[in-house]
């Protein structure tokens, strides 16, 4: 509707004939609009286009409150905040009030006897649809007055108001939501008592405020997060509250490689400032692929799973231990390695939690291993049953490579040219051809011996030389208790 210059008062309102609607309908018919136009419904949100987005928008079409179910890192909070798009970019409240009152529909006292002693004169202020969400992350130190409100003796004493009167009460985060979107992050961790004085508000659209005899009616989407993990962990959201909430949405982490790739070279921040940095796409891939095995590692507490935050600061400190080597040796272009991958490891362990068996081994053991385990798929991705035995025979032979992660470009091309057929192996299935630049041939000559490190067929130190792998006995005999990572 085209209101022209904003109206000021209700009776400019009135006037202009502008007419308010409940929030759910607002953002339903907004949603309509954009699914007849084909506007994308949550930019930046990948792989969920065909699972978790059109739930949401089912259960925004019916008008129902809803949760988003998942575990850490499946992006809950950020769709929660996109919702925003779905209200109107501005609406009319009656001015000064505290509850963003309905200039034709007050719900609070203030607004009431504004109205009834200003009548169309009433003022009107115009409020942004960004500060109509409010969001609140449950901890077990939330209390009623917190959320729905509690008398304030100031305002009493300041206005000369008694105790009883309305106009005393200090409003909790729900009636200052009115008219918007009240979000509550991690459900599970709110007190079971404070989930009670839910009820009301999911099921007959009022709030009750301690120590008053009225029934506040609210117009709100309400929309939560939960942790499956926090049902037993530390909470759990009560029966009756869970009955009241109109949908559960599942969420669930990049199905496919290629969609976890996406979403980590969207996050990751690898464009610096004043220094050209080129990553690999197989570099991209093996980062990705450490977190998809992570996921199915038994060693790794699959509970409290593993978030999409592990590939994306991964590869940030991949193109950061490549920049500061680039730095370091006045290289002009910044292009990661493998070894740059295990440089990462930090930013790893600290997001994997693990089991007994896993605590056994040791998150960096464990860490390395997925590394290597990730670099032999994005290898056999791209050159499967390529032929290798020259360079097994060069190291079975008692050939030595000692590639360190500091090295530059151009030595460890000179390096990786002492080893028979190898530069020839990533030139002839693609990975670097003989004209590209050194840092991008070194990383492709790196992923190729990092894939026969988890093959077990050359052995890997910790310190990035490559050497024979051990044998049970005398050569030919089989391998056994084959350690890659022993130095």
């Amino acid at each position: 509707m085209s209101l022209g210059p904003r109206p000021s008062t209700v009776g400019e309102l009135k006037a202009a004939g502008y007419r308010t609607r409940p929030v759910k309908d607002e953002m339903r018919a907004n949603l309509v609009r954009k699914l007849r136009e084909g506007e994308p419904l949550f930019p930046g949100i990948v792989g969920y286009d065909e699972s978790v987005v059109p739930r949401i928008v089912n259960a925004l079409l019916s008008r129902h409150d809803f949760i988003l179910l998942g575990l850490r890192g499946q992006a809950k909070s950020r769709i929660l905040r996109q919702l925003v798009a779905f209200l109107d970019e501005e609406v009319p409240i009656l001015a000064g009030s505290e509850v963003n009152d309905d200039p034709f529909r007050p719900v609070s006292k203030y607004g009431k006897e504004l109205l009834r002693e200003r009548g169309d004169g009433a003022p009107v202020a115009w409020i942004h649809r960004d500060n109509r969400y409010v969001e609140k992350l449950a901890t077990p130190d939330v209390t009623i007055a917190d959320m729905i409100g509690d008398v304030d003796p100031i305002k009493a004493a300041r206005g000369g108001h008694v105790l009883a009167d309305e106009l005393t009460i200090h409003f909790g985060l729900l009636p200052r939501a009115n008219r918007g979107v009240f979000a509550i992050n991690e459900l599970p961790d709110l007190a079971g008592k404070i989930q009670v004085g839910l009820f009301n508000i999911l099921q007959e659209g009022d709030v009750q405020v301690k120590g008053y005899p009225i029934r506040l009616p609210l117009d709100l989407l309400m929309v939560f997060t939960a942790n499956p993990e926090d049902y037993t962990a530390r909470g759990k959201i009560i029966t009756p509250l869970k009955d009241r909430i109109g949908a559960e949405v599942r969420t669930h982490y990049p199905e496919e490689v290629a969609t976890g790739t996406l979403v980590t070279r969207q996050e990751a921040w690898t464009r610096r400032d004043g220094v050209c940095v080129e990553v690999p796409d197989f570099v991209e891939e093996v980062v990705e692929r450490v977190a998809f095995l992570a996921r199915a590692d038994k060693r790794v507490d699959q509970r409290s799973g593993v978030s999409q935050r592990l590939p994306i600061t991964v590869m940030e400190t991949v193109v950061s231990n490549a920049e500061r080597r680039a730095l370091a040796l006045g290289e002009d272009v910044v292009v990661p390695r493998i070894s740059d991958v295990y440089a990462a490891l930090p930013s790893m362990t600290g997001k994997m939690e693990l089991e007994y068996e896993g605590e056994l081994h040791g998150p960096e053991k464990i860490a390395r291993e997925l590394v290597a385990g990730a670099a032999e798929r994005a290898f056999d991705a791209r050159a499967g049953g390529a032929d290798v035995e020259d360079i097994v025979e060069y190291f079975e032979g008692g050939g030595a490579l000692q590639v360190g992660e500091d090295a530059s470009s151009e030595a460890c091309v000179k390096g990786f040219a002492t080893v028979p057929g190898l530069l020839g192996l990533v030139e002839h299935v693609g990975l670097a051809s003989s004209d590209a630049r050194d840092g991008l041939r070194a990383a492709a000559c790196e992923l190729a011996l990092e894939a026969l490190v988890a093959q077990k067929r050359i052995s890997r130190t910790t310190s990035g030389g490559y050497g024979r792998a051990p044998h049970e006995g005398p050569a030919g005999k089989g391998y056994k208790g084959f350690d890659p990572f022993g130095s």
